[in-house]
């Protein structure tokens, strides 16, 4: 049995790191079965159909992200400081899972015509949800802007999140942990280097760093304006 779950194991591995090489289209269950040592009989054993693997290797994908998310929720922090910890987790998932975040964030008109999309959909649905209510709690709080519709920032962070995967190396001298920094940092403080003088003059706490207090204190210039008054919240995919 433990040989069985080890080849299945293997299959969905191997199906995933083509899957996002080549493409879903280009890629076929003879194609993967070659790479996993196995005739394509063998591998119809264990997954009736190629959209069968997709479906596993998705769906595992979400359930991790949907875990991770409801972690956070229940942590009980600040709008400021889950907002950072979705961050974080959706990158430690990207850097865990790169091959299944790859076929995610890329392969969107093929997986709409997969038999299973409803339940992905679903998914990531309730993906969403996460960051809007995270978001809109911190509008309601006055932690983040109200003059901005909370799905631009929604998609705006999500696409800077997940799509950070097409060019960070997890490996590479800029960690995922300095990435997830400075992708909360921008988003909650701006760029400006006004918004870096504030943040390095706040309090340690990060829920402090995000209070309406430091909002009120930003001057009226565009600079300043993208500073530690926060960031609305947004809408769209997960």
């Amino acid at each position: 049995m433990a040989e069985v779950q080890d080849r299945r194991e293997l299959i969905l591995s191997t199906a995933a790191e083509m899957f996002a090489r080549k493409g879903l289209r280009a890629t076929t269950v003879r194609g993967i079965a070659d790479a996993v040592g196995v005739l394509s009989g063998s591998l119809y054993h264990h997954f009736p159909s190629k959209d069968a693997i997709v479906d596993e290797v998705l769906s595992r994908y979400l359930d991790e992200i949907r875990a991770r998310y409801a972690v956070v929720l229940a942590s009980g922090k600040g709008p400021a400081e889950s907002l950072h910890d979705l961050v974080v987790a959706s990158l430690e998932i990207a850097e865990e899972q790169p091959h299944a975040t790859a076929i995610y964030q890329n392969e969107a008109q093929y997986l709409r015509e997969l038999a299973g999309f409803a339940s992905i959909q679903s998914a990531a649905a309730e993906i969403q949800q996460t960051w809007l209510q995270v978001i809109a709690a911190g509008v309601a709080d006055g932690v983040f802007r109200d003059d901005i519709p909370s799905w631009v920032f929604y998609r705006l962070i999500r696409d800077a999140v997940w799509l950070s995967i097409r060019w960070h190396r997890p490996d590479g001298p800029y960690s995922t942990h300095q990435l997830a920094e400075d992708v909360t940092a921008l988003f909650l403080h701006g760029f400006a280097a006004s918004a870096l003088a504030q943040k390095k003059a706040a309090a340690p706490s990060r829920a402090k760093a995000a209070a309406p207090s430091r909002a009120k204190a930003a001057a009226p210039s565009r600079a300043k304006a993208a500073a530690p008054s926060g960031a609305k919240a947004a809408k769209v995919a997960p």
